[in-house]
């Protein structure tokens, strides 16, 4: 198998085939974004369900331990005191939502790196549908991790939309 940069492509000529497979390496950085967002939301699924029937301030106190962080500090009150709203139903939902996007961010992964265009159309609104809500979440608060999703997302969006309009373009 032999690779060849062109312009903004990667193009791969398998050996036995003669056959070309361009992928842009643009979605194949979104297909990986994707991916390793479907990895952190597995971990966070788990995470849920492994905190179900367990007392919630206990860990909190052995991760405070762990992390050798002062019992006394604003940071383990606030958690000690929201650790209170946390239920085994919610830990359900939050697990079960948790899996549920990772197989969308997976499907879209999967789907941009074959660069299917269901992949670009799905990924492009799940985007759109999240960045009102990011912008809300910026002006209300910025912290560098909003801002960064925000840019990250955004880009996205415009890349997305840039291959969806010129896919729509007649050729000459």
């Amino acid at each position: 198998m032999q690779q060849a940069l062109i312009g903004d492509s990667i193009t791969t000529v398998s050996e036995r085939t003669g056959e070309r497979a361009r992928h842009t390496r643009g979605l194949l950085l979104i297909a990986v974004y994707k991916g390793l967002l479907a990895l952190f939301f597995v971990a966070l699924g788990v995470a849920a369900l492994h905190l179900l029937n367990k007392d919630i301030d206990d860990v909190i106190s052995q991760l405070g331990d762990f992390l050798r962080l002062n019992p006394e500090s604003k940071f383990v009150n606030f958690l000690y005191d929201r650790s209170s709203m946390i239920s085994d139903p919610l830990l359900k939902r939050i697990g079960m939502l948790a899996f549920v996007y990772a197989a969308v961010s997976l499907a879209e992964g999967i789907g941009l790196y074959l660069e299917k265009a269901w992949a670009e159309y799905l990924t492009l609104g799940i985007t759109a549908s999240f960045l009102p809500w990011e912008i809300f979440e910026v002006f209300h608060r910025a912290t560098w991790v909003r801002v960064a999703l925000l840019v990250v997302n955004t880009v996205i969006f415009v890349y997305l939309l840039k291959i969806v309009v010129a896919r729509r373009r007649p050729t000459l």
